[in-house]
């Protein structure tokens, strides 16, 4: 299979006391000279505590006083400023020449990572990556054999296959995971669609799987997408 893209593994989450790997992430320093990925491209800024994206069909209502950390979690700004002692792998889709292979469009957390708090920050990560990225993924269920290779080496489990799954009457494939230590226990689901030649997951990191529940109903789709599943209410 191919190497899989630094935003598929930087969305993998995973539960320790007081801190989340993605959470702690948010800490690299952006350099003001980068460049900026794309993500305007595909969709407008936050604004109103929401993320409408017209181009991919989508909006998000981010939870009341969350912090925006989507310009600090963009793939350009982790390729020139990597983690302390680490280098991004060379085939990273961070370090690829082509603007808009990987993009993200939201990351936003329940509270600013200078904050201390019991368990895991909550989370919501929108990304989208180009499938030239990934040549063997042909359908959104694809995407979740990579994702759960690296949810397995961060110690979140996957819960059964990969399953249909809708929010209104837009069709999605949903993963669920869940990892604890007996004092902190971490869950996560993805939500995968293909669009307009993207691979764009929409990933949802809590404490509580009703937190999780709650987290998705944010997420909405226009009237023109495609009845057919289950939908979720």
């Amino acid at each position: 299979m191919e190497s899989v893209g630094r935003l598929l593994t930087s969305y993998v989450v995973v539960a320790a006391i007081g801190c989340a790997m993605f959470v702690c992430a948010q800490t690299k320093t952006q350099h003001p000279s980068q460049p900026q990925a794309s993500a305007a491209r595909l969709c407008p800024p936050l604004a109103d505590q929401q993320l409408k994206c017209p181009s991919l069909g989508f909006t998000y209502k981010v939870p009341f006083g969350w912090v925006d950390r989507t310009d600090v979690m963009q793939p350009a700004s982790e390729a020139a400023a990597p983690a302390a002692g680490k280098e991004a792998p060379a085939n990273s889709s961070a370090t690829k020449d082509a603007p808009g292979n990987s993009e993200t469009l939201l990351a936003v957390f329940e509270r600013p990572p200078e904050a201390s708090g019991e368990g895991i920050d909550s989370a919501v990560i929108i990304a989208a990556e180009s499938l030239t990225n990934y040549p063997t993924i042909k359908a959104p269920a694809d995407y979740f054999g990579p994702l759960s290779d690296i949810a397995e080496k961060r110690r979140l489990k996957m819960n059964g296959d990969p399953y249909e799954f809708a929010v209104g009457a837009k069709r999605l494939v949903r993963g669920d995971f869940a990892a604890g230590d007996g004092k902190t226990d971490a869950h996560q689901t993805s939500l995968v669609m293909i669009e307009k030649g993207y691979v764009v997951s929409f990933t949802f990191v809590s404490d509580s799987e009703d937190e999780i529940e709650n987290l998705i109903s944010g997420l909405s789709f226009t009237a023109h997408s495609r009845s057919g599943a289950k939908t979720h209410k």
